[in-house]
Formats: C-alpha cells, structure tokens, sequence
C-alpha cells in the first residue's frame, strides 16, 4: 500500500516527541550533551526512559539514525522494567521518535506503524475526553528536553513542568523538574540583573514529596548559601553526601558549596573522587581549575611576596584542567574566561589572546556573555597588555550593549574608574571627557553627561560630536 507522503507529514506534525519540540541543534555542543545524558542513564535509572528518548535524537542530529533506533529500544525496555502492569504514557513519546526516525530512513510503512500505535493509544483516552488532550508525563517530558538544551529554552520548560503541575500537583517527578529549572532560571536571571523569581520554595516542595532526592537535596543546599544561611544549606549537603557520597552529581554541588566557602581543600578532595567515576566530565574539571584559581587568590592576599614556584603550579593545575573541561565542551564560554585569565596570569600573554578569540567564536553567546567577554578582555588590555586605549574601547563594547548585566555593570565601574583616575592625573586630552561622557550618557546620568561634554568642548571647540550629544542632552531634559 502507498502512503501518500502529505498525510505521513501531516501525522508526524502533530506527535509530541523531540522532533516536534524545536529542539535546535546549534544551540547545543551535541558531544557534550551525549556525554552527559550517558552519564546520567548510569546514575539515575528511574529517568531512563527520558534520557534514552534524548540519547535517540542525539544520536539523529548527528546522523547515526541506527544508534537512534538501538537508543529507543532501550526506552522500551526501561519502561517495562519501571511498571510492567501499568501503561507508561511517556512511551508514546518514544513511538513518536520511532516514527520520525523512519521517516528520515524512509522507512514509511514502519513509520506509520508507530503513528498509528500513538493515535490508538489516544483514541483509547479520549473515547471518555472530547479533543486533544494533554498529558502531564507528556508535557513534563518535554519539560525535561528542553531542559538540557540550555537557558534559551528555560522559560518553555517552566510552561511544561506548571502545565504538567496543575493535573497533578503532588507529582515528585514533575516538582523536582519545575523545582531544577527555577534554579536555573534564577541564577541566569541573577547575572542578568533581571527580576528575581524564587527557587526557594519550589525546591523545599520538592524535597517534602521525595526527601531522598539528593539532586533536588544539593541544590537546595546551594540555594540556601546564597541567601546566606550558610549553616542549614551544609546540613543539605552533608545529607546529600551520606546517601549518595559516590554519585558525581552530588559531589559536584557539594564541591561547589565547599568552594564557595572557602573550604577549598574539601571541595577538591570531593572533586577527585568524582572524577575517578567520570573522568571526562566538564564541569568536575572546571571546578577543579576553579579551586585552584581561588587558592593562587587566596595566596596573594595572605601573603606578600608569595613564592614564585608555588604560584607556577596552582597557575599550571588550573589551566590543565580547565583545558580539559573546553576540550569536553566546546561551548563552555565560562571556563573559557577563566583559562584565559590564568593564562595571561602566568604571562602566557598569546595563549590568553587566542583563548579570548576563541571564546567571542562561540556561536551561542547571549548578550551577558558578550559584555563578560568584553569585561575580561578589556581587564587583559589594561592590566597585563599595558593599554588604557584598547582597554577603554572594549570596555564601551560593553556598555554599549544596552542591556543589564553583571558584566555591564562591571564594564561601566571599570570605564569610570579609569577615565577619572586619567583626568586626576592631569589629563588634557578632550577624549577622555567625551568618553566620560558617553558613559555617563549610557548610564543615563545626563547631568554629569553634560558636564563632561562641557569640558571636552573647551578642549576641542569645534568637535562635531561632542556638540551634537551636547544639544541633544540637553534638549531632553
């Protein structure tokens, strides 16, 4: 029998699956994201249908459609194991993923096959309910994907897990899922000087309807560092380390904790240990790099003249692993600021550069990334390359990006210290005035704006530029 190819297009369209969740392959680092997911099949088995659902469309972005395939036989597999007797509604997101992925083989029979199985499996369900309807596991499935496809996706992951939440409120899985990406959001938000919506709660739900979930347990321990409750957050911590002290994902929150803390020596010893399981993971090497980063800090300010070689090798463990975690990870924009500085601190002055290059190429940058990067560099050109110039024209890279951000604000204190301290030292150069006043401009602080393009101007009364800020300046007020 022919399948005529509009209706099998029309049917793949409206399953729910990962090829109908516009789930962008440039938005991701795809060896990275395998990695991961592998490691977490590993470790946390009760989401293995989830994950092995990912795994497959991994595996089909870069064009391995029979580990796909090899990939969603392992999610029917793991959903028998979960409740044999019991129909488990995420499978239809597997059969889903069938279908595409013998549409893309051309495999049509056997991807109507799965279309067909998903549309009884509904047929069944809404013989009782009239029109589409929404399942929760569905939706907190998505909820899940969208997850690991980074911040860009973390408002859409939020809508999953609350339209997951309001059929079923008391769900574990679904609260921890809502509870994960409000964390994330919320330390994304935080760098972004955005309006702040709380974790706190949503991760104490979470606790309360599975208290031995020690990933929910270790985030709820970092969230209450933040708000400073220092003590309570370690008793989080300590637990999460008593139930799992050999799963990675606990120790790499808990060494993130210890870190922060200050207790560096802990949070390496942790660090090691769970490297010993995943040597290969990113982000255990980037904390690792991380903490020696903090204690070649912690030297310089304990210590006057601190010796020379025990600055070289906190210098050089930092950057051995922090290379490891970028060669993990390509996209990793922070660790590639952080290898960067350790490079220019060790006078690696052209490995520093090429590190910098190297991170502005990465091709998903947001806008705080780029003011972080401009921030960072501008800090190289001033303070190990010598120049004030190149120093203040990257610093208003960023500032000129007018968004709020850590790395803007930063960019601005920057730009003001430095232009203040020229002008105190005597500095007749109308530029300096006039930038000044550019940077008061972007603050919008108009009258100090006005002011410094006053002086720039008795410097250099016919400078076109600094007379047409000034008129329109003053015009708006």
């Amino acid at each position: 029998s022919t399948i005529s190819m509009n209706s099998l297009k029309t049917s793949l369209l409206k399953l729910e699956c990962h090829f109908t969740w516009a789930l962008l392959k440039q938005d991701v680092d795809l060896h990275h994201l395998e990695e991961t997911t592998g490691d977490q099949v590993e470790f946390f088995t009760e989401s293995n249908i989830t994950n092995y659902n990912l795994l497959s469309y991994i595996c089909h972005l870069k064009d391995s459609d029979e580990e796909a395939l090899r990939n969603l036989q392992k999610a029917e597999e793991a959903a028998q194991k979960c409740n044999p007797n019991e129909f488990d509604w995420r499978i239809l997101v597997t059969w889903g993923n069938y279908a595409w992925i013998y549409y893309h083989m051309k495999r049509y029979e056997e991807a109507q096959t799965y279309i067909s199985k998903v549309e009884n499996s509904y047929k069944k369900l809404s013989s009782a309910a009239q029109g589409k309807i929404q399942l929760p596991e569905i939706c907190a499935e998505q909820g899940w994907a969208l997850l690991k496809f980074g911040e860009k996706y973390y408002d859409r992951a939020k809508d999953c897990f609350e339209t997951a939440l309001r059929s079923e409120p008391n769900n574990p899985r679904f609260n921890a899922g809502y509870a994960i990406v409000m964390y994330r959001a919320e330390d994304f938000s935080r760098r972004r000087c955005e309006d702040i919506s709380p974790s706190l709660q949503p991760l104490k739900r979470a606790m309360e309807l599975n208290p031995k979930n020690t990933f929910i347990m270790v985030l709820l321990g970092l969230k209450l560092q933040d708000l400073k409750r220092v003590e309570e957050g370690e008793r989080y911590i300590e637990e999460a380390m008593q139930i799992n002290p050999d799963l990675p994902y606990v120790q790499r929150y808990a060494a993130k904790f210890y870190r922060r803390k200050g207790e560096l020596d802990k949070a390496l010893e942790i660090l090691k240990k769970g490297l010993a399981v995943i040597p290969k993971s990113s982000f255990l090497h980037h904390q690792v790099g991380l903490c020696y980063k903090k204690k070649l800090l912690q030297l310089k300010q304990t210590t006057k003249y601190p010796p020379q070689e025990q600055v070289e090798e906190l210098i050089r463990l930092a950057i051995f692993h922090i290379k490891i975690a970028i060669e993990e990870k390509k996209v990793f924009f922070s660790a590639h600021m952080d290898l960067a500085t350790m490079y220019a601190e060790g006078k690696r002055y052209k490995e520093a550069e090429e590190t910098f290059q190297k991170a502005f190429c990465i091709n998903i940058l947001s806008y705080d990334d780029k003011q972080s990067y401009y921030y960072n560099y501008g800090n190289f050109q001033h303070f190990h390359m010598k120049s004030e110039s190149e120093a203040i024209r990257y610093y208003l890279e960023g500032l000129k990006i007018e968004k709020e951000s850590y790395g803007r604000s930063m960019c601005r204190k920057a730009l003001v210290k430095l232009l203040e301290r020229r002008i105190q030292r005597g500095s007749r150069d109308p530029r300096d005035f006039g930038t000044l006043g550019l940077v008061h401009n972007l603050s919008s602080e108009k009258d100090k704006a006005i002011e410094c393009y006053e002086k720039a101007l008795a410097l250099c009364p016919d400078n076109e530029e600094y007379l047409s800020a000034l008129c329109e300046l003053r015009l708006s007020i």
